[in-house]
């Protein structure tokens, strides 16, 4: 059997739901759909010269990448390529095939560096190495049981603290726009990221499909957002946080805690039974705070870089 890999086409739905079906198969911590395929090939800013690829064999996709520039670093010539491919149809060529083209297509828009997640398993590690990357930093998956009710209690809000959810903010997200750019440019990485263009935020991040307003819960403190925690569902029983982050004013007071607490405690009234989120291994704050949450680490990615050029 041959493999060949192609563009994706979105708008086809046996290539988006193949799409998702590979990511959720390969990885499964993160949620995925077909609409949310569809939105993210058609809303990614255009700077990142965005293209997600696939590995089709006998007309059955077994593989993906998502391939774009980082155009919202302050860096520039940084390019990412994140391959997958289902773990039941490894071992035919598809991952090498994927990431050949990915890395052919990003030269051609002039990256010198290129930077690919794994996930940490001796197949993963090997085949990066032997591709010429070395690993950098690495991330963990944390997954958290809701059905079995032991989330902590929820505390009181402090004095002058009011606690509001992203659809209060549906006439104007403008303020959760200003909240995610000043709390993003803080988190760790390898990755410098500065959010400048509200108009592409609304439709690729306030528009997401997954996007969950009603979970999504936003800390005020003196009538401006301070803090919150982004929620993302899946139309099924699966929860996932994306984004926390508390503005650097408002820090060392529990604000960001206080918002993923209710929103699990929404999630886990609202029926949703799984709840997933990610911490980069050097975010030892976030990290205690999900550990006390009762999360527990499920998986451990580590960002590969290749310098080219």
């Amino acid at each position: 059997m041959t493999v060949l890999v192609r563009d994706l086409r979105p708008d086809v739905p046996a290539d988006a739901e193949g799409f998702a079906r590979v990511r959720r198969l390969a990885l499964p911590y993160i949620l995925f759909t077909p609409d949310s395929v569809r939105h993210t090939a058609a809303h990614v800013h255009p700077a990142a010269r965005f293209r997600p690829l696939v590995a089709e064999e006998d007309g059955e996709i077994i593989g993906t990448a998502q391939v774009h520039l980082i155009h919202d670093s302050p860096e520039p010539g940084q390019g990412a390529l994140n391959v997958y491919v289902r773990p039941d149809r490894t071992g035919r060529g598809a991952g090498r095939l994927l990431a050949r083209v990915a890395e052919e297509y990003l030269a051609d828009l002039g990256a010198t560096r290129l930077l690919a997640w794994a996930l940490d398993e001796p197949a993963n590690r090997s085949f990066a190495e032997r591709h010429g990357y070395r690993p950098g930093r690495s991330a963990h998956f944390l997954r958290l049981g809701l059905g079995h009710g032991t989330l902590p209690p929820l505390p009181q809000a402090p004095a002058g603290v009011e606690l509001r959810t992203a659809a209060d903010f549906a006439a104007d997200p403008r303020p959760l726009f200003e909240l995610d750019a000043e709390t993003v440019r803080d988190e760790p990485g390898d990755v410098d990221t500065e959010f400048t263009d509200y108009d592409a935020w609304v439709e690729e991040v306030w528009h997401h499909p997954l996007l969950n307003r009603e979970l999504t819960v936003v800390v005020c403190a003196g009538g401006r957002p301070v803090a919150f925690t982004v929620a993302y569902t899946d139309g099924g029983t699966r929860y996932s946080t994306a984004m926390t982050g508390t503005v650097r004013t408002h820090r060392g007071r529990g604000l960001a805690k206080l918002a993923k607490l209710h929103s699990l405690h929404r999630a886990r009234a609202a029926g949703l039974t799984e709840a997933f989120t990610g911490n980069d291994t050097g975010n030892e704050p976030m990290i205690a705070i999900n550990k006390r949450l009762g999360y527990d680490f499920c998986a451990r990615e580590v960002r590969y870089i290749r310098d080219v050029g």
